[in-house]
């Protein structure tokens, strides 16, 4: 029997120290010659094998998305902080009365042998720790979008899938559909003439507080679900109701669950959670998948409640690309959820189960056969599990997802900073011109110890 990862890497490093001590050989030259003739952690499952797959974030995206998983592998784990959310997915997942283990730290469940795919679908701020250690360890993964919580996160995780060799698909599903597919060809293929504008329309977020210190759910591991965030009370809203004329306290969570999204220690609000969508389908039809804008201006409209949401509600962000397009990404209140693609001759938006054009034959005229063609995906799980058999790219593979949500990234730096008007430079991701110095310590954030780099390691 093999021993386990963990086991393997805490003996690794004393034996290492040891043997290095009676040799004299230096530590490095032996960790090399252990990591080149050590197997892999996981042997990954042939074309024609069913893969395990374990659940790690079990709340009701992440349930959905192993619910579309199960259709080509077997659920053989499942993970949270929240036991109740674990114990929901175990239910779910049961197959002949035989329920998935149950874990409570990612770390555990990656031990196991017969884990092959991971399904992230854990809040953002923990995205990219339980993702690095799932491709480290030789899993493949499906992760939910946002990819990251900063823009840092997301080229170590780059860099890391490729080291891996991994298929990793973020889950910006709306690449999986045809309108949108139809919208991106269209104008990579200039029925528009030459792209000029794009208005990207997110909904608008929610402006709520201040709240108040409730008691944390017995079920919950509040320190563990903070993560790499600051530390912080567990923030809700006390109710109180009289039934049979006695008082019966409730009290409702404004800090974890789904509410995580508007605060900006684990997300960055609604500019993350759709902007994630959208402003991946804006690169798409830019021709910018890979590369990004070269300026972003950032304002927020509103000012937050003090104690209570602080990732802003509602805002405008200007951005400019190298190839002279501009984007505005802009809340619902400004404009309507989707993409509006804008140019000399006209202008085609899509959003979920709509696209539309200001003439007819924008969308009607027949594309020419030689006209470009993008990557054409109809299931989007279904892409996922096909790339691990045949080890292809996915369609929104790692890196494309990586510089989707970096658009998301520097709008909410600039608005943290003030509204400040911002050189990027998308080769180096790095900023450049005024403020640089100062917005690129935005490109990273503290992590809370333990839950650094080095909880994985």
């Amino acid at each position: 029997m093999k021993a386990s990862l963990s086991f393997n890497r805490r003996q690794f490093l004393k034996t290492t120290a040891l043997t290095a001590a009676a040799t004299g050989l230096p530590g490095w030259f032996l960790r090399r010659e252990a990591a080149e003739a050590a197997p892999a952690a996981v042997k990954r499952p042939g074309p024609n094998d069913r893969p395990g797959i374990a659940l790690v974030g079990c709340g009701g995206q992440g349930r959905g998305d192993a619910g579309n998983a199960r259709r080509f592998g077997d659920i053989v784990a499942v993970c949270d902080v929240d036991a109740t959310q674990a114990a929901a997915a175990a239910a779910q997942f049961a197959d002949k009365g035989k329920k998935p283990e149950v874990y409570s730290d990612f770390r555990k469940l990656m031990e196991r042998q017969d884990v092959h795919v991971i399904v992230t679908g854990t809040p953002d701020h923990w995205h990219t720790l339980v993702n690095l250690l799932a491709v480290q360890t030789g899993r493949d993964v499906y992760s939910e979008k946002p990819l990251t919580l900063t823009i840092d996160e997301g080229k170590r995780l780059v860099k890391a899938v490729r080291q891996n060799q991994a298929v990793f698909q973020v889950g910006s599903q709306q690449r999986s559909d045809r309108n949108f597919r139809l919208a991106c060809e269209l104008v990579r293929n200039g029925r528009l003439g030459k792209l000029q504008e794009i208005i990207v329309g997110l909904p608008t977020g929610p402006r709520e507080g201040p709240f108040q210190a409730i008691p944390v759910p017995t079920e919950l591991n509040w320190d563990f679900y903070l993560g790499q965030a600051p530390k912080m009370d567990y923030l809700g809203v006390r109710r109180v109701k009289t039934v049979d004329r006695k008082e019966q306290v409730s009290y409702e969570s404004k800090s974890s669950h789904w509410n995580f999204r508007w605060w900006y220690c684990f997300s960055g609000g609604q500019m993350t959670d759709w902007g994630a969508h959208h402003n991946d389908i804006a690169q798409w039809g830019n021709g910018t998948e890979l590369g990004g804008p070269v300026e972003v201006e950032g304002q927020s409209l509103v000012a937050m409640i003090p104690g209570g949401y602080d990732a802003a509600a509602e805002y405008e962000i200007h951005f400019k690309y190298e190839n002279g397009v501009r984007m505005t990404v802009t809340d619902g209140k400004r404009a309507p959820n989707g993409v509006k693609f804008i140019g000399p001759d006209g202008w085609i938006f899509v959003t979920r189960g709509q696209i539309a054009a200001s003439k007819p034959e924008l969308l009607e005229e027949k594309l020419p056969d030689n006209a470009v063609r993008l990557y054409r995906s109809d299931d989007h799980m279904g892409n996922f599990f096909e790339c691990v058999r045949t080890r292809k790219a996915p369609i929104t593979e790692c890196e494309i997802g990586h510089r989707s949500i970096s658009i998301a990234h520097l709008g909410v730096i600039s608005i943290r900073m003030g509204g400040a008007k911002l050189g990027w430079d998308p080769k180096k991701e790095e900023f450049a011109g005024e403020r640089a110095g100062e917005a690129n310590r935005w490109l990273a954030r503290e992590m809370r110890k333990p839950y650094d780099y080095s909880f994985i390691a």
